[in-house]
């Protein structure tokens, strides 16, 4: 599927709003690939997503799903203090704290039913019979991983192809177990040596992921064994994305560094620093997605306040270098690049 691809760039699924049908139809004109992201959509939400990008492109696309996790049990009570505190300040009210599964299920049957070209998973495996069902419809199934162990399980349960996530990465980590003692929910790679291990114990095709927003970084993952390279930083200031305003200023503004919290959904996610990160990590238990809908008031406040403070700005560790415009612009400034990058390379060789 992806190695078949004019321009071997893939926008990410961006949950949350970044993602647009108009994004992907985009970027799927300039000879790339894009996700719709069907984290927290509704399946009918997610239906007329799917319905505009039909309806605005031919190409192929891709649907992302979140796989539920356990239900955590953890005392919630202390960080629910800490944010009541937040929403006092921003005035609005904290979210309920409760645990759910995102409507996996409708949104499965409704890929299924709907014949989505690539459907890929975020969180964890999907069932064997989940795969099944998508591959008798002739869905191309995708896992993201962030270890070779996990390359190893997402192989057993009939992936078509993995996207390895590395460290740099903006957004959630998508470890399928999220460790509570371990800040960052698991070990940490960086996305060449993720590329290198996950190679090394399957033979399924790999997109890279993690940081990669010039054209340059995908000439390097694409030299490191990968058949494409999956973007999402690089797609937030397109003119296309669905990001918040107050969210594009602050990448304009540059300036912050990046930092991996539980802070503001309970599962590890790196993003832009702010205030509320920087007073709320320490103290926010690994609890997905019950923090997600305690904090979500309180972020769309910040937002809608014009307030980055309390926002959940997620961004990949080189955000500084991501370029706005069409989505189209950005597509053919990265393959130029790229294009560019080699022959210097090439020229090293020789």
């Amino acid at each position: 599927m992806f190695d078949s691809l004019r321009v071997p760039v893939i926008a990410a699924p961006m949950a949350g709003g970044p993602s647009t049908p108009e994004l992907v139809a985009a970027v799927g004109r300039a000879g790339a690939f894009g996700y719709l992201a069907g984290g927290y959509l509704s399946a009918a939400r997610l239906a007329e997503q799917i319905a505009t990008v039909r309806r605005l492109s031919d190409t192929a696309f891709g649907v992302n799903l979140f796989v539920p996790g356990i239900r955590s049990t953890v005392d919630l009570s202390a960080y629910v203090e800490r944010v009541g505190r937040e929403a006092d300040r921003y005035g609005t009210e904290a979210g309920e704290p409760r645990w759910d599964d995102d409507g996996y299920s409708a949104k499965l049957d409704l890929l299924v039913e709907a014949r989505v070209p690539v459907v890929s998973f975020t969180f964890g495996l999907p069932s064997d019979s989940d795969v099944e069902r998508l591959h008798e419809v002739g869905t191309t199934v995708v896992v993201t991983v962030t270890s070779p162990e996990e390359a190893r399980q997402a192989q057993e349960v009939g992936a078509d192809a993995l996207c390895v996530q590395g460290f740099e990465a903006g957004g959630h980590r998508s470890v399928f177990t999220d460790d509570p003692d371990d800040p960052c929910g698991g070990p940490l790679y960086g996305l060449l040596a993720a590329l290198r291990l996950c190679a090394s114990v399957t033979d399924l095709p790999l997109v890279a992921a993690g940081g990669l927003v010039r054209g340059a970084d995908v000439a390097a993952v694409v030299t490191g064994g990968a058949v494409a390279a999956q973007l999402g930083t690089a797609f937030l200031r397109a003119d296309e994305a669905g990001t918040n305003p107050t969210a594009r200023k602050a990448l304009d503004d540059g300036g912050r560094p990046t930092a991996l919290t539980r802070a503001f959904s309970g599962r590890p996610a790196r993003g832009l620093v702010n205030r509320f990160l920087r007073e709320h990590s320490a103290h926010a238990p690994a609890a997905y997605p019950q923090l997600h809908r305690l904090t979500k008031p309180v972020r769309a406040a910040s937002g809608g306040a014009g307030d980055p403070e309390a926002m959940s700005l997620w961004a990949g560790q080189t955000y500084t270098l991501a370029e706005g415009g069409p989505a189209q612009d950005i597509v053919g400034r990265l393959w130029e690049d790229a294009r560019q990058a080699l022959r210097r390379a090439a020229r090293r060789f020789e």
